[in-house]
Order: C-alpha cells, then sequence, then structure tokens
C-alpha cells in the first residue's frame, strides 16, 4: 500500500514581484531536500505552451513525500512556517494567494492486502 503524499503548493505573486518569490522559494530546496522523506521537492514556473493553456498561478511547487507524517513535519518546520508568516500571511509580503493542497495516489475503499511480519 502507498503511503506517499503529493503536495501541490501554487503561488500568486503581487504584481512586479514572480522574480523575487520564485528565487525565496528555490531558498526552501535544500534545506528541504535534506530530510530523509522527501522525495520530490521542486517549484516551477508557468510557460507557454500551445499544448497546456490551462490557468494556473505562475508558480507551483511540486512535492512527494514518503508518507503524511513526514509531509506534516515538514509543514511544522521554522523555515516553512516563516516563509508563509513573512511571504503570504504577512501584508507586506510578495505573495498575494497561496493555494497547498495534498492528494494520495490510493483509490478511494482501497482493498490493500495485509501486511504480515
Amino acid at each position: 500500500m502507498s503511503q506517499k503524499i503529493y503536495c501541490t503548493a501554487r503561488f500568486l505573486p503581487k504584481p512586479g514581484k514572480e522574480k523575487a518569490v520564485f528565487k525565496a522559494l528555490q531558498a526552501l530546496e535544500p534545506n528541504s531536500h535534506r530530510e530523509d522523506a522527501c522525495l520530490l521537492y521542486t517549484v516551477t514556473r508557468q510557460i507557454d505552451s500551445p499544448f497546456a493553456q490551462g490557468d494556473s498561478f505562475p508558480i507551483v511547487f511540486h512535492e512527494i513525500w514518503a508518507n503524511r507524517e513526514a509531509f506534516e513535519a515538514h509543514c511544522q518546520r521554522r523555515e516553512i512556517q516563516q516563509f508563509f508568516r513573512d511571504q503570504v500571511e504577512s501584508p507586506d509580503g510578495d505573495i498575494e494567494a497561496a493555494n497547498v493542497c495534498v492528494y494520495t495516489d490510493e483509490p478511494v475503499d482501497f482493498d490493500a492486502p495485509i501486511a504480515t511480519r
């Protein structure tokens, strides 16, 4: 049974702040990559493509964690909480809006085999 957690964190920078927000999010990558249960932690920016013309916030973090506990522990790290306080919650921050969601790859009512030890 998979325990992986997939997180998509989308950010809408204030006008003229896209480069600053991207750089601030990149600064979170090195320490997050040091967390044992971090499988993927990459900030990306939206680009134009005739094959993908959907609407989104221009900056998106893609994260994969080994399990829910690891993801939630990551969210409680001082560095992550400080980023959200300074950049998202503060009126002086560079981010106008954020949308953070988590997902599982398990279907609803998955009939997982019971592990024997």
